[in-house]
């Protein structure tokens, strides 16, 4: 276990900087008005967490970094940053990509912005409490 905790607390994150598209800003601030969730980091790892339960890959679609929502990775992550760094990584596994730094960060923003896209667009989400329940009724 000791090993496992070394191991994880020198990981490089896969991108310093993230910044989202106009669109994605967006459909953040509708997210925030329903959820009440004031923070963007805290709803970014709901909408990245959301995308990896999808089965298939995201669409390889270029997306701008047009909007002024930025933050490091550390601060998307937070106290979860490895893991959510180990998930990234297996998804890349999984999917058939390469796990360089190009490809996981390419596949982060894909996964983030399609969570982002996936939660906003969700009727069913009009309170905190409906974000959970995509967690658990599964």
């Amino acid at each position: 276990m000791i090993h496992v905790s070394l191991f994880i607390n020198t990981m490089e994150s896969p991108i310093e900087r993230i910044k989202l598209s106009q669109t994605a800003k967006d459909q953040l601030l509708k997210l925030r008005r329903s959820t009440k969730i004031d923070q963007w980091n805290i709803l970014c790892r709901w909408a990245f967490c959301r995308s990896l339960a999808e089965p298939t890959p995201p669409s390889p679609v270029p997306i701008p970094q047009d909007s002024n929502v930025e933050m490091t990775w550390r601060v998307f992550g937070g106290e979860m940053s490895d893991i959510l760094f180990l998930a990234l990584k297996q998804r890349c596994h999984n999917d058939g990509y390469r796990i360089d730094k190009e490809t996981l960060a390419t596949q982060f923003r894909l996964h983030l912005h399609r969570g982002i896209g996936y939660l906003a667009g969700d009727q069913n989400i009009k309170k905190i409490e409906d974000l959970i329940q995509l967690v658990i009724k599964d």
